[in-house]
Formats: C-alpha cells, structure tokens, sequence
C-alpha cells in the first residue's frame, strides 16, 4: 500500500555514491537551521513539571487564544473556540482528516496537486479513496486544476515543491467551487509565512471576501515548524467549517495526539512572538533572492524551496552528491508514477544562513553546468 517516504528513497538512490570533498549541505528536507526563539525555548523549560498531566487532545483555551490571535493578526480573521483545534503538527491532521472525512463515502474521491507532499497519497490510500491529480507544470503556471467531482480536494498554497502561491481571487474561485460543489476544499498554508515581500492569503481571507463567513466546506492548516524554526515543537492547527471540526475532534480523541502541556505553553508563546516570526521570514527573504540571482531561473518569492528543472532528476541528484557532496530531493520522489510533472526536477531547500547557503547554491550551479554540457 505505501511506498517509502522520500527521504528513504533517496538514501537507497545515493546508497552507493561516493560523496563529493567538498563541505556538504543536505538541501533535500524542509528542516529550518536557525535557533529556535529562546522565548520558545524558555517557556518549555518553565513547564516541563507539567508532563505528569494528560493533555487533553482539543488542546487548552490558552493555545486556542494564542492561535486565534495570530489569525486575526496575520489574516485578519476572527475566529471562535470551535473553529480551531490545535493539532500535533501539520501532519497528523493531514494524514487523519481525510480517513476520518471519507471513511463512510461509497468510492470516495480525493483530488491534490502533482507533485505533492506524500502524506497525501499515504491517507487517500488508507481511507480506499480514488485519487485525482492536479498536474502542476511550467506550461499551466503551476496551478491547480479540477475538472472532475472530487469529495475532498486538498490546496498547498504557498505550494510545496513549487513555490507557487495561489491569490485571494484564486482563492475565492476555489471557495465557490466547493461551496457549489458540495465538496470539502482544505489548504495546508504551512509556508504561508514565508515570503519575500507579498503576504500569502489564506484560504479564510478567502472566505470572509465571498461572503462564507461560517466557513462552510472549507478548512485551513497552519503550522509554527518552518514559520519558527520549531518543527520539533509540533505545533499546529486546523480551522474553518465548525461542524466538520466538532466531530472530527472526536475522532481526534482517540488517536492518541495530544500536545503535552509544556508543548502548549512554549507554543502559545511562539504564535504570538511575532517578532521572532518577521525575524525569520527575513532570512528566508534573502534566501529567495538569493537563490534567483545565483541559479538564474524565475523563482516564486514564497515558501522556501527551489523547484528546479533538469533533466532526469535522480540522475542530476547522483551527480551533484558526487562532484559536490550537497543533497537535494528528486522530483519523482514528490510526485506520483513517472509523470514529466516532476521527473524533470529536483526540490532545493533553502534552509540555511545565507552566508552558507550561497557557496552552496554556486557549487549546485556549476554542477548543474558540467551536468546540462
């Protein structure tokens, strides 16, 4: 039923290349190296007595505030108490929502872009549902595509691999869709933080602009990992549709995913520092930058990866680990069967001070040169 994650696939790819002298970088996971906020750091360590209490899986009402807050702060959007679940990271809730959400369709039907973040494929096959893909190309723009029914029809806006973020108007059409529809429309906005200059939307904006303003059929995710630099800290929440979410939470309650208390605390610190926030969106700004005037290719200013063409993407990876000991992401490894889509490609991300990040970038590009020749 499931393939091997990617990070595996690509450890068997390179099992037996000899890895390049050079100082390597592993440009191949999505894992900020910046220092978590000490205020994060802090707040966990002050709480760490409270790890004798069981969490309760729908999260407190002090991490439910500090979430809420953020929403309003960062899109605008107020929310109540049961329009939002603080979840176990991003990945948990999109893994268990589309099992809990299909399980009791006949021949449900789950539609996402190509390429995509696996976890996707992992759920639709668990809840035995038929997958569309949205291919995502250069010739469409990178844009997201439904041309058949579908039960349950999941956005990455800002999108992961591509970088592609989709506007309010964008938004909105897919709103009315899925109101007219009748289908769920979820956007995982985990990268909605990162950008160069333009603030990403969210799906929510989208909403209140079309007048659902209960947010019916529609769900938004948002998580603090790259947001923060806090992946470990597991922090994240779904939002939206208030009677989807009451019974999902049920559902939750049994799955064992509760955030420990000293979680909590360090999380609700994290979602309201603002500060450290805008620090790191910074950083990555320049990375985006960055990474547009070293490879010389049109780079989309959100998220923090490069969706780069080449040819034969696991033969460029071997290459570039040979010669320059640096490791990125082939780009069938994202997507699904041996699709053009993303063969082609390979996933750079951008995850280090750009002081290491820049060397690292020149030495992809010089690479890339020997291997295009």
């Amino acid at each position: 039923m499931f393939e091997p994650y990617p990070f595996e696939r690509l450890r068997e790819l390179l099992k037996d290349c000899k890895r390049g002298a050079n100082a390597p970088l592993d440009l191949s996971i999505g894992e900020p190296q910046f220092e978590t906020p000490l205020s994060v750091q802090e707040t966990l360590k002050a709480h760490t007595h409270e790890l004798r209490f069981y969490p309760k899986s729908s999260g407190e009402d002090f991490l439910k505030e500090a979430q809420m807050a953020f929403v309003k702060k960062r899109f605008g959007v107020e929310l109540s108490k049961e329009q939002i679940i603080p979840t176990f990271g991003s990945k948990e809730v999109l893994f268990s929502l589309p099992i809990f959400y299909l399980h009791d369709k006949e021949a449900p039907i789950m539609a996402f872009a190509n390429p995509f973040y696996q976890v996707y494929l992992a759920s639709a096959r668990v809840a035995r549902a038929q997958v569309v893909l949205m291919d995502l190309s250069p010739e469409n723009n990178f844009t997201p595509t439904l041309e058949q029914e579908a039960d349950l029809v999941i956005l990455n806006s800002p999108n992961n691999p591509t970088g592609r973020t989709l506007d309010l108007e964008e938004l909105k059409e897919w709103v009315l869709k899925a109101l007219d529809e009748d289908f769920l429309l979820v956007n995982d906005e985990c990268y909605s933080n990162i950008y160069a200059q333009t603030p990403p939307p969210s799906i929510l904006q989208a909403c209140m602009e079309v007048g659902n303003t209960d947010f019916k059929n529609v769900l938004a995710i948002n998580s603090l990992s790259k947001t923060l630099s806090a992946p470990g800290l597991r922090s994240a929440y779904i939002a939206g549709d208030a009677t989807i979410l009451k019974p999902y939470q049920v559902f939750r309650s049994y799955s064992g995913c509760a955030l420990p208390l000293p979680l909590q605390h360090a999380s609700a610190v994290g979602w309201l520092d603002l500060k450290s926030q805008e620090h790191i969106r910074h950083i990555y700004a320049k990375n985006l930058n960055l990474a547009q005037e070293i490879l010389g290719v049109p780079i989309y200013p959100t998220s923090f990866y490069v969706w780069l063409e080449v040819r034969e993407g696991q033969e460029f990876t071997k290459h570039l680990y040979t010669t320059e000991g640096i490791k990125v992401l082939p780009g069938d490894f994202l997507g699904y069967g041996n699709s053009p889509h993303t063969k082609d490609f390979v996933r750079v991300a951008l995850v280090y001070a750009p002081e290491s990040l820049a060397p690292a970038l020149n030495a992809l590009k010089n690479a890339l040169d020997s291997y295009l020749c």
